[in-house]
């Protein structure tokens, strides 16, 4: 029996995505007034004029570091606060409760709380690391309990030093989780801290040029912006998915090295 021939990824996501810009083309097309759905050309040849911008650039960087500090505060917040939870039981009667808060409320009401607590400027910071934390924090919790107990035993009959614990226990067996929790909240971030760039008016962000778009019915640079943070948040999720994979082919790498000197 015949099996058919799959396509490459790279195509089948080419396919996906031109199917989908042709649907926005025609309904811009039965629709027929750009400054309701503008066309997927008129999008594209203003995102080229806006590229050319130095205007661009400046908004496009102070988002990105916006929203990269933090989520990269999160993450180390969240790594911190899993791993004492699940070390103590008592902390982790304290922090769980307050992690449950931040993922029920909505975070229009964080934004608006936020601009009466701290400057403008730095919202869109605290409110992408408000987004991620409770997800880092739950995996981080949940792969220090899922170490191996017979590993931890065997660690304690020799008496690994508290270093030699994390190394060859607890950090293998957060890994994944950790990888997986980063993955899911970068998008989360971006999100966030884009919106909260609109309600907080945020000078030289992304966020700013959409709520000013909004303001004067310029639908086409808006369609551009928003075609912008999708393409940003692509980008940074590569690189990011790049660097885990990186550093645990270097883990396994290392690990190979220390068994091959053992034997």
């Amino acid at each position: 029996m015949k099996t058919r021939a799959k396509l490459p990824a790279p195509v089948r996501s080419l396919i996906a995505l031109a199917f989908w810009v042709g649907i926005w083309w025609i309904i811009s097309l039965i629709v027929g007034r750009e400054v309701l759905i503008p066309s997927p050309p008129a999008v594209v040849k203003r995102l080229f004029e806006l590229v050319q911008t130095a205007d661009f650039h400046l908004s496009v960087l102070m988002s990105v570091l916006r929203i990269t500090a933090g989520f990269a505060a999160a993450v180390a917040a969240g790594i911190v606060t899993g791993a004492v939870s699940a070390k103590i039981r008592a902390a982790d009667a304290l922090i769980s409760p307050l992690m449950s808060v931040i993922k029920a409320t909505p975070v229009a009401s964080f934004i608006i709380l936020a601009l009466v607590w701290i400057n403008k400027e730095l919202i869109p910071v605290f409110i992408s690391a408000l987004m991620v934390i409770p997800v880092i924090h739950g995996n981080v919790k949940e792969g220090v309990l899922s170490a191996d107990p017979q590993l931890l035993e065997m660690a304690y009959v020799f008496r690994f030093t508290k270093g030699q614990r994390l190394r060859r226990i607890y950090i293998p067996a957060v890994s994944p989780y950790l990888s997986a929790g980063a993955k899911t909240c970068l998008g989360l971030a971006w999100k966030a801290g884009v919106a909260s760039e609109v309600l907080c008016f945020a000078s030289n962000s992304i966020g700013s040029k959409l709520y000013s778009s909004k303001i004067y019915l310029e639908t086409t640079d808006m369609f551009a912006w928003t075609v912008t943070v999708i393409i940003m948040s692509m980008i940074i999720e590569k690189l990011l998915t790049s660097l885990i994979t990186l550093w645990q082919r270097k883990r396994k790498n290392d690990k190979n090295k220390r068994s091959e000197k053992a034997v």
